[in-house]
């Protein structure tokens, strides 16, 4: 009986790792490249499972660390704290670039201002300029919306727009980068950021200025590719290495000809 059994088990065990099942969590920029690139995977190798959930790079290197996830996508660099919680617990992660996005900054389509320089924006998401005339605008008080403190996108923005500096108190932070869409989209003082490949017609993109007005530079593929645009970052990948044999096969595909083609096709610029 005993031996029945362990064939069972034995057999079972076979048939499960013959199915090759993955996690993939974390970014929401990354989100809709990612399940485009997953769907495609799954076409080409009817073995494959991918699921792919959102919720901020820093929810995903979270779960990357717990275990249940295998690939944790971020728009963000891993935080010195984060890569220390990883020693702590001896575990080895890479790092892999999967592509680059350009951050848009976004209004209401009624808004009569086209372009702002970074020092603008800093002023309105520190909460020193508060109403849309203060920048040649309206009369009209400014809603600012921001991404929560688990994204990516909140510390890119934080880093290279706002200089480090804290965004102001009251900010309203949205969870995910469709509901800035929609809460922009929604309010005619609104003003938020997003990444390229989210940009519709619910909101209007502005021209961003790095050189005090001179010249301001509307966030396309094309400026963001030569990078004039000032606004892009690196997108990432994280993994342990213990799992890279399984994870492989799907980073590669992502990093191929074809997958580099669907980065460019959903929005966002390809690694070469």
């Amino acid at each position: 009986m005993k031996k029945i059994i362990f064939l069972v088990v034995m057999m079972l065990g076979i048939a499960t790792t013959s199915v090759f099942a993955q996690r993939i969590k974390g970014s929401d920029t990354c989100l809709p490249l990612t399940q485009k690139e997953a769907e495609k995977y799954m076409q080409k190798n009817k073995d494959a499972e991918i699921t792919v959930t959102g919720g901020g790079s820093g929810v995903g290197i979270s779960a990357l660390r717990e275990g249940t996830t295998e690939i944790a996508m971020s728009s963000r660099k891993i935080k010195f704290n984060e890569k220390i919680k990883f020693q702590e617990e001896k575990k080895k992660i890479k790092e892999v670039v999967i592509g680059y996005d350009a951050l848009a900054v976004v209004v209401h389509p009624s808004n009569k201002i086209n372009k702002l320089t970074r020092e603008q924006l800093e002023g309105i998401f520190t909460g020193k300029i508060k109403n849309w005339k203060e920048v040649g605008g309206a009369d009209l008080k400014i809603v600012a919306y921001s991404r929560e403190t688990s994204s990516g996108t909140y510390e890119f923005f934080k880093e290279s727009v706002l200089k480090n500096k804290n965004y102001m108190n009251g900010i309203l932070s949205m969870p995910a980068t469709g509901a800035i869409i929609q809460s922009v989209g929604q309010t005619k003082g609104a003003i938020g950021y997003v990444g390229l490949a989210y940009l519709n017609k619910e909101v209007k993109a502005l021209h961003i200025s790095y050189d005090g007005g001179k010249t301001a530079i509307e966030p396309t593929m094309a400026n963001a590719t030569n990078r004039s645009y000032p606004i892009v970052r690196p997108l990432f990948y994280y993994y342990d290495v213990t799992t890279e044999g399984s994870v492989k096969p799907f980073i590669d595909y992502v990093l191929s000809a074809e997958g580099q083609a669907m980065v460019k096709e959903v929005g966002y610029i390809p690694v070469k």
